[in-house]
């Protein structure tokens, strides 16, 4: 196999602003592996928290452990990889190009090599921490765009009054629309702020609550979980399979994403184990552009709710292969999970 390296910058087209900072965009890598005359693509958005800080540190990563032959089923590959030492969304740009190969060279697109079906519900798509004035013009934006579910970041610096300012703002803005509001605090609350907020939203039509709890702050799930007015989803606390039997007595479900796990071989686990212990499951991104979307997206008949938005966010996406239609991403109906970067 041939492997090789290419670094693009995302701009975001709008900065996105979570409870831990904002982000306007950065460098992502890509890699190829090329096997005959059939390419594979897979996708790294660097995070120091998934085990590569940058692109220079997961390219390096990568290109050691490739050094050796890429011999032996994908799960073995997975298994010396992650045992070896690279980081997880490192890890992840190798998995999906191999997933993308091996279906490519089996003439069947991804889901279908994995025995499911080119089925999604509908797709989140996210209002960042800002300004009301600045959500109740964003908003509509996002409707034009074709959500039908959208998720309001809280957990402002500011505080929960803040948080309550905004959301009400993103409430006022889609009035009148079947769209439904979905909220994610990315750890920005203390349990008595979680609780009172989770109060405060349910009374207003949220459908969930994602990471209400900073991570590290776990022992206090039980707490929160016991008056839970609405469900409760974890995404910083759990990153693979052998955490998620720890949550099963204080969530209603977990939220994988390809950079945290690294990849698709240990998302199938993941949703595997979470069904094993009667909680829902969700599958999000991070600053990703269609060709880890597209990964994501081949997966997605296996997911309660769906959040693979960010390469609608991009000002240009450089890569093509995960439609967005009638409020679903789902991957392209081709060989191989579907995306790939332009030339």
């Amino acid at each position: 196999m041939k492997v090789e390296f290419h670094t693009r910058y995302l701009k975001k087209r709008f900065p996105l602003r979570i409870s831990r900072g904002v982000y306007e965009g950065g460098d992502n890598l890509f890699v190829s592996v090329t096997e005959g005359a059939h390419s594979g693509w897979g996708e790294m958005a660097p995070s120091a928290a998934e085990g590569a800080a940058t692109v220079a540190e997961g390219q390096a990563q990568l290109e050691a452990f490739c050094a050796g032959r890429l011999e032996g089923a994908i799960h073995d590959i997975w298994a010396r990889a992650h045992t070896g030492g690279v980081g997880a969304c490192a890890l992840a740009a190798l998995d999906m190009a191999l997933w993308d190969l091996r279906a490519k060279q089996a003439g069947m697109p991804l889901y279908r090599l994995l025995g499911l079906a080119r089925r999604g519900v509908v797709s989140s798509l996210t209002v960042g921490i800002n300004p009301p004035e600045v959500v109740r013009a964003r908003v509509p934006l996002l409707l034009a765009q074709g959500a039908r579910a959208l998720k309001i970041k809280l957990g402002s610096v500011d505080g929960i009054e803040a948080d309550k300012a905004m959301f009400a703002a993103a409430l006022e803005a889609a009035a009148g629309t079947d769209a439904v509001l979905r909220v994610d605090a990315n750890g920005g609350w203390s349990l008595a702020e979680a609780q009172h907020m989770m109060r405060w939203l349910a009374e207003r039509g949220v459908e969930y609550v994602e990471q209400p709890l900073a991570e590290g702050a776990e022992d206090q799930l039980p707490e929160l979980f016991k008056t839970r007015p609405l469900p409760v989803f974890v995404d910083e606390s759990c990153r693979f399979s052998r955490d998620v039997p720890g949550f099963a007595h204080c969530v209603d479900g977990v939220n994988l994403k390809l950079m945290k796990c690294g990849g698709i071989t240990e998302a199938l686990r993941i949703v595997a184990t979470a069904r094993a212990h009667g909680l829902k499951t969700m599958i999000g991104c991070m600053g990703e552009s269609s060709v880890s979307i597209a990964a994501g997206a081949s997966l997605s008949a296996l997911f309660d709710y769906i959040d693979l938005d960010s390469h609608l966010n991009l000002d240009p996406d450089p890569a093509r292969g995960a439609p967005f239609a009638d409020g679903v991403t789902l991957p392209a109906d081709r060989p191989g999970h579907g995306g790939n970067l332009d030339a």
